[in-house]
């Protein structure tokens, strides 16, 4: 099931079309926030998206051995990562390209996207 676009949420979405992950960053106090929102989470200024670098660090992950969407076979890997640019700017994401034997919290990875007509899925790769 792919997201609705709304005006907060398009840019994280679509950004990947220009190979950009795009996270909301305040006009005000500079932080970034993810998830998107109207405003500032912290202090209610205004947020524009503009481009991370897409390197992370994996925070946390599980590895989904039950078949729940249908056109998803297991298993695939669920992960939150942290990426630099803050260090409390975490993405719920799914791993790729990663053997079991290189999964660890730490892992430094990189955005790659998976497109799906309008939407671009950020996804995260070593």
């Amino acid at each position: 099931m792919l997201p609705a676009l709304t005006d907060e949420t398009r840019p994280f979405w679509t950004g990947g079309a220009d190979g950009h992950l795009l996270i909301q960053h305040c006009t005000g106090c500079a932080r970034w926030q993810h998830p998107p929102a109207s405003s500032c989470s912290r202090c209610g200024d205004p947020v524009e998206a503009k481009p991370v670098s897409g390197r992370g660090t994996v925070f946390t992950f599980t590895v989904n051995e039950q078949q729940f969407p249908p056109d998803v076979p297991p298993p695939y890997v669920i992960a939150i990562v942290t990426l630099e640019e803050q260090d409390d700017l975490r993405l719920p994401t799914n791993l790729v390209d990663v053997e079991d034997a290189q999964l660890r919290c730490g892992l430094p990875v990189q955005v790659r996207f998976e497109p799906h007509g309008d939407v671009f899925v950020p996804v995260f790769g070593p």
